[in-house]
């Protein structure tokens, strides 16, 4: 999946740093509280405790985040980890310098809000397809993220650190439940990733997205989708949208560029062979569409892999 990265933050000054490894800057709302953490030299088994539930994101450099007394994996630009209340992060620093510190957020919420909004969209929006209710599944807590969860981050950002006005609250109360929207429908997209195949005897959302995995050539309408799924064309956009994020035309859109992006790696296809056996049937719009999405064309792309 491509990381879609969020807009850095002001450093402080070295004169204002009270500490080289993760000096903090916080930001209190009413439910949630925004800290800013930035790391100027090496360090290992930094302990880090919050005693509401954190969603972290990577801003620059590179961590080695420990959770839930397992294996360590690398934390990038691009990913955030969701870390329940007073889960010990156990973090290390092995490439940070004064020339070339990390800097994250770690966003707690209050358990209030959490529950609040995910009993709003409860009432509002039940019946869901690929999970029986809204909420956060903590077994996919370390997220790739997408363009809408990365929007929402920076927007948070913004009004954590600059709005100054008298309905900051509110403001920051409204992007908060976007954010756990945005949130579920990103770990929904991590978990079909992951289970589709198995999933999809039993579940209709995983069986479509199964069916366009397999067919990802074809020339898919919602009709004929939604007939698979066995939902009226209306409903079926409706949950898709709601639960993924996407729309079904817009994931399939990303499914095609992912696969030419695949196919670019190996590096032996012509672009217009990609572009075709990823399931486009129109270069032009291949091209605009990975550049779009990628953020350079599929030519640059593939001479960017021999560099």
């Amino acid at each position: 999946m491509q990381r879609e990265f969020i807009a850095g933050v002001p450093w402080r000054n070295e004169k204002d740093l009270k500490t080289l490894v993760e000096n903090r800057t916080t930001y209190t709302l009413h439910d949630c509280e925004l800290n800013i953490f930035e790391t100027h030299q090496e360090a290992k088994a930094v302990n880090l405790c919050f005693g509401d539930l954190v969603l972290t994101t990577m801003l620059k450099g590179k961590k080695v985040m420990h959770l839930f007394d397992k294996p360590g994996f690398d934390y990038l630009p691009g990913e955030s980890v969701i870390v329940p209340p007073n889960e010990v992060m156990k973090i290390d620093f092995p490439e940070a310098k004064m020339d070339n510190p990390t800097q994250c957020i770690a966003l707690s919420i209050s358990k209030e809000m959490i529950e609040n909004t995910f009993n709003l969209l409860n009432e509002r929006l039940p019946n869901k397809e690929l999970t029986k209710e809204w909420g956060l599944d903590l077994s996919y807590f370390h997220l790739i993220n997408t363009n809408d969860l990365s929007e929402i981050i920076n927007r948070f950002i913004k009004i954590g650190v600059k709005e100054r006005s008298k309905e900051k609250d509110l403001i920051a109360s409204f992007a908060l439940k976007e954010l756990l929207i945005r949130l579920t429908q990103t770990q929904a997209r991590e978990m079909l990733e992951k289970t589709y195949i198995t999933l999809a005897g039993s579940n209709r959302l995983a069986y479509i997205v199964d069916f366009i995995k397999e067919n990802i050539r074809e020339n898919f309408t919602l009709d004929q989708l939604s007939e698979k799924a066995c939902m009226s064309k209306a409903h079926f956009s409706r949950t898709f949208k709601s639960e993924l994020g996407l729309s079904p035309m817009e994931f399939i859109l990303k499914e095609r560029l992912k696969l030419a992006r695949q196919y670019l790696k190996i590096g032996s296809y012509q672009i217009q062979e990609v572009c075709f056996m990823a399931g486009f049937n129109n270069i032009t719009y291949f091209i605009r569409a990975f550049k779009s999405e990628f953020g350079m064309t599929p030519k640059v792309f593939q001479g960017s892999l021999g560099a």
